[in-house]
């Protein structure tokens, strides 16, 4: 009988025998390889790898112990980063909404249908809006609102609810409001966004008008993790649908929400599953 399982995402310089080490170690701390992936990147010899499996003879919290005391000497190598997750901890999420309800609608929607390997705790906007929308899903939702010359009260308030709450992930499911440097250092822990174009072209403001007047054949969504350059971060899922010259900016904008709930769904799903490894200002994902 297992006494739980895990996921293990691996990275460092990559060197003849990780897989092998990794695997023995694993082995002699009876645990079984049930998944495993992994990617060597030739361009800066960096080394990738996720691997899912169960422990059969101790708790995942007593195997953590294990592989702090003994993964920097099975692998000695520099920028060496590794994190263990035991998949009995769901994340807690908390979505982050201003006045569209898409986004928010079909995370709700799936959450309740048991599609998402967390837990969502809460709902937080700026508006009052959505509140009649989100409250079939039985769901905490919370107005903070943003005053321009208060957005740092704001931002405090939030750094308290998200505390109570405790929440691992944030979802920014079109929140309309730019979070300041000082807020994603205070929180430090992964925020998803989902933003209205095909990143890096169109970034910040109205990107289908961008976009409209720039005649593109493609429109297309961008789910990403949240920096603190504008629409910058690390890239998780993308998706494009075709446009043609009869389209309106009113169509891109109809179209391209289309496209928003699949990539962020997509995005916020793989984050869940341990599924994407950072690695500079780009990801890796294992799908």
């Amino acid at each position: 009988m297992a006494e739980g399982k895990a996921t293990l995402l691996i990275s460092c310089i990559d060197r003849p025998g990780i897989i092998a080490r990794v695997a023995t170690h694993l082995f002699t701390l009876g645990c079984n390889i049930i998944t495993s992936d992994q990617y060597s990147d030739d361009e800066d010899g960096h080394f990738f790898w996720r691997i899912h499996f169960e422990s059969l003879r101790r708790p995942v919290s007593e195997l953590l112990k294990d592989l702090d005391a003994s993964m920097p000497s099975l692998l000695p190598w520099e920028r060496l980063r590794w994190q263990l997750f035991d998949a009995a901890k769901r994340d807690r999420i908390v979505i982050m909404v201003s006045r569209l309800p898409h986004c928010m609608m079909d995370l709700l929607s799936r959450h309740r249908f048991g599609e998402l390997d967390g837990d969502v705790v809460g709902v937080v906007s700026n508006h009052p809006d959505l509140e009649p929308l989100a409250r079939p899903f039985e769901v905490p939702f919370t107005v903070i609102a943003v005053a321009r010359d208060r957005k740092s009260e704001s931002e405090a308030a939030l750094s308290k609810h998200l505390g109570e709450l405790r929440a691992d992930t944030v979802v920014l499911a079109r929140y309309m409001q730019v979070l300041s440097g000082d807020f994603l250092r205070a929180w430090n822990k992964p925020i998803v966004n989902i933003h209205h174009s095909f990143l890096p072209a169109f970034a910040g403001q109205r990107p289908h008008k961008q976009a409209h007047d720039r005649g593109v054949k493609l429109i297309g969504a961008t789910a990403h993790y949240v920096t603190e350059e504008l629409d910058a971060g690390p890239i998780i899922a993308q998706a494009t649908a075709p446009m043609t010259h009869r389209d309106t900016v009113a169509d891109l904008a109809r179209k391209g929400k289309d496209l928003e709930v699949m990539v962020l769904a997509k995005a916020v799903r793989a984050h869940l599953k341990k599924q994407v490894l950072l690695h500079h200002n780009r990801t890796i994902v294992f799908e």
